[in-house]
């Protein structure tokens, strides 16, 4: 492809690479480093076809992965000449400028950019004005090469001489210390005359404000005189008298910051080492751009904090249903507020399924405690980095996320909300979650150091809230500086609540519709929520009334605004189609050898059918359905457990010569872990191998030991909320969990009959359909035991387990 193109040429499929803080020219050679994975990407996908492509600037060099929208749409088309790898992650290329050129459409940002662009051609322009424009500014660009002893004459100077006007006008734009804005406004001149004009002023203006000097002959003779004494004195002085506006304004700024001693320290001296620099050297720019950053955080800067606990109640009650706990949390720090001048700053842990309001309850505290609010998601990070920065030494170094919210916020004293705590991960570059040990901790924040500012930013007044979807995850050293509060599930009766009283008021008015265009009867939205969403928490449900907004303003637009519609369970199907949730087959028929157990997700409680059969064999146990290492080592437990009991019975001999138990937990591509499984194995063997079927209304949950003793298990709100959804009427639970009955919703507990057990002939007399017999043959005296669930005073202790998964 030759490097002059026709002006209405398209150049299609050539890859794109957004730079930072650069503008290249046509006519010049240029290096810079490659770093973001997409750039690489796209810089080998050119290096593949035809060593082509298209390079344009960054509106805003701080965002790391931009938008078309972030980046000027005039670049240049270039051609690659070399790539080095630097280093495992950076590549060194240079590149040659060929023609400029406009982004007409992207085709495609990912795994990069690839667009179509515009050649535009550049006019030969001879005429008498254009020469005499173009001897004038070689005259002011010579004399601003002398005095610039950054400048290397020797290579700048041939290339003016051999090249067209136009050529001559990019190269001299290319070698000027211009802001980025200025140099894309040069860049985006086509015009070889207009150019030209704005190098002459520019030429002028910086010869004067910068280096202090006249474009006069005389002043050329003084330069000369100047630059040749210079050479023998130390630079400091002749910097100082090159900047000394930028050098002032810096000092001005760095008084006006109110930094603390350490960190004001540290801004002058390195105002000192700038003044050293040459002005358009690259180590004076990461200079500026290390003085920006300590100028631009908000050192001493707070919001003024609302203490009334009347309003703080009334927001949060707006922007939320239920959760009187977490409510009662952020009173209560509040009131603690009113009472201490600075109490230490607080972590808060949000912990529940997804869709429950963990990160909408961030932003509900920012504006009831009149904060900022700034959140990060920490979803995928895996370098330390991320969190403390990278020291200035590193090409392109940049603040941690922490300093960069920080300033984003503009306050020392925002919400800040770490998002998805528990889906950081790490390698190579060190643990995330081992930096953040030292931002949560009281104790410790106070001093947060990040490797790029290099001083001590107090984080102590900050309000830090977590939010995970499951503890598990979360290392235990970085756990215990957190206070956990658990956000379950809602019920039925709170979906519908918030359905009516938020949801659905929102997405009419975000289609434009009024109330009485569309209503739902409180059975369709209970139809919604039963037939096609299972979850924990809302966002599925939004998403099903989203989508009869959408029809609904399609058949508004076609049949007028005084359309209106009410919907019901009949309507329901017509604009969401068929049900995609079924309820577990509970009202056939009991069963020999399947039992229901009870599990407890990240996403929510399900249950889980738990089938037995056995075959010809000598009593071995065969496991499926994609079982964890607990979950077996349970079902082993429940096994030796049942073998024993048989014995009791006269079967054990029986079953070890005669039959293998083949035990199966259907939905297989599902992985499932957890010990609480225990008894509900047990009691599908048992009734598979004395022919009794179990309980269709009776779900449990528990572990078991070898001597047929019931223990804790975690989640139970979550578990009671999927047996009451799928309509169970009886379960089974440990004695010890007791407590976690405690805050269970009014209707969940009339609605379910709650059996609390200690010991697995308890369980069985509760889930078979008729009593076991004992050795000597005759049926025991003793009727089936039920437990009430509420009138122990003194609940014992609930001890935590690995959740059953699925």
């Amino acid at each position: 492809m030759s490097d002059k193109f026709e002006k209405s040429e398209l150049i299609k499929n050539i890859p794109l690479i957004p730079l930072r803080d650069l503008v290249v020219f046509p006519a010049t050679l240029v290096p810079f480093i490659v770093g973001r994975p997409s750039s690489i990407k796209a810089l080998e996908k050119a290096y593949e076809q035809d060593k082509l492509i298209f390079l344009a600037a960054q509106m805003d060099a701080t965002i790391d992965n931009p938008l078309p929208k972030d980046i000027y749409s005039m670049g240049v088309t270039a051609r690659i000449i070399r790539t080095v790898k630097s280093d495992e992650r950076n590549m060194k290329v240079i590149v040659e400028g060929l023609n400029r050129a406009r982004i007409i459409e992207y085709l495609s940002t990912y795994p990069y950019y690839q667009i179509i662009a515009k050649v535009l051609k550049e006019k030969e322009d001879d005429s008498p004005e254009t020469r005499e424009l173009l001897q004038r500014v070689l005259s002011l660009f010579e004399e601003y090469l002398k005095v610039n002893q950054n400048a290397n004459i020797d290579s700048i100077i041939p290339a003016l001489r051999e090249n067209s006007t136009d050529r001559i006008a990019d190269i001299i734009s290319s070698h000027l210390y211009l802001p980025l804005e200025e140099k894309q406004n040069l860049l985006e001149t086509v015009s070889t005359k207009e150019r030209l004009r704005r190098l002459k002023f520019l030429l002028q203006e910086s010869l004067v404000n910068t280096f202090g000097r006249e474009p006069s002959a005389a002043g050329k003779r003084r330069a000369g005189r100047e630059t040749a004494q210079r050479t023998f004195i130390p630079g400091a002085q002749f910097k100082k008298e090159e900047q000394p506006n930028e050098i002032e304004e810096l000092k001005r700024k760095v008084a006006e910051a109110q930094m603390p001693p350490d960190a004001q320290e540290k801004a002058l001296k390195e105002i000192e080492r700038l003044e050293t620099m040459p002005p358009m050297s690259a180590e004076a720019t990461v200079s500026r751009n290390y003085l920006d950053w300590l100028i631009s955080l908000p050192w001493n800067k707070k919001s003024r904090e609302k203490r009334d606990l009347k309003e703080a109640e009334k927001i949060l009650n707006q922007d939320h249903y239920g959760l009187e706990k977490v409510k009662e949390r952020i009173l209560e720090y509040l009131a603690i507020r009113q009472l201490v001048k600075n109490p230490k700053g607080v972590i808060l842990a949000f912990i529940g399924p997804p869709g429950v309001g963990k990160t909408s309850l961030g932003k509900s505290i920012a504006r009831a405690t009149g904060r900022k609010f700034v959140r990060l998601s920490l979803g995928g990070v895996r370098d330390e980095a991320e969190i403390r920065g990278h020291r200035r030494t590193y090409i392109g170094a940049y603040p941690g996320r922490i300093i960069q919210m920080i300033k984003r916020a503009g306050t020392k004293n925002p919400v800040f909300l770490l998002d998805e705590v528990d889906k950081m991960s790490m390698d190579y570059r060190g643990d995330p979650a081992a930096a953040l040990m030292e931002v949560l901790d009281p104790e410790q924040n106070k001093e947060f150091l990040d490797h790029y500012i290099d001083t001590d930013f107090d984080l102590s007044q900050v309000m830090f809230i977590v939010t995970a979807n499951s503890v598990d995850p979360i290392p235990k050293p970085l756990l215990d500086r957190m206070e956990i509060i658990r956000i379950p599930g809602y019920t039925e009766d709170e979906k519908l609540q918030i359905a009516k009283k938020f949801l659905i008021p929102k997405q009419l008015k975000a289609h434009g519709l009024s109330p009485s265009s569309l209503t739902f009867s409180d059975q369709a939205i209970l139809k919604i929520i039963r037939e096609y969403t299972r979850e924990a928490g809302v966002r599925n449900l939004e998403r099903e009334i989203t989508s009869i907004c959408r029809k609904m303003v399609k058949k508004v637009v076609t049949r007028g605004k005084d359309y209106h519609e009410k919907i019901t369970p009949k309507t329901v199907e017509n604009y969401l189609g068929v049900p995609k949730y079924r309820r577990l087959e509970i009202d056939k028929q009991d069963e020999i050898g399947v039992a229901l157990g009870m599990a407890w997700t990240e996403f929510g409680g399900e249950l889980l059918t738990f089938e037995a059969t056995k075959i010809q064999g000598k009593g071995n146990l065969m496991l499926t359905g994609q079982l964890g290492e607990i979950m077996q080592e349970s079902a082993q437990a429940a096994y030796s457990y049942v073998r024993g009991k048989l014995y009791d019975l006269h079967m054990g001999k029986e079953l070890e010569k005669n039959f293998d138990i083949h035990i199966h937990v259907p939905e297989g591509a599902t992985p499932k872990e957890g010990p609480s499984a225990g008894i509900t194995i047990a009691t599908a063997i048992i009734s598979l191998l004395t022919g009794i079927p179990v309980s269709k209304k009776v779900a449990m949950s528990g572990e078991i030991t070898l001597r047929g003793k019931v223990l804790p298990v975690g989640g139970i709100k979550e578990k009671l909320l999927a047996a009451y959804r799928e309509g169970i009427t009886e379960v089974i639970l440990p004695v010890d969990n007791k407590p976690d009955l405690k805050d269970l919703p009014k209707k969940l507990k009339q609605g379910l009959k709650i059996h609390l057990v200690e010991n697995m002939d308890q369980v069985l007399k509760i889930a078979l359909t008729r009593e076991l017999l004992p050795r000597n043959g005759t049926p025991s005296e003793e009727r089936r035991e039920e437990s009430p669930v509420v009138k122990e005073k003194t609940p014992p202790a609930v001890s935590k387990e690995p959740k059953l998964t699925n």
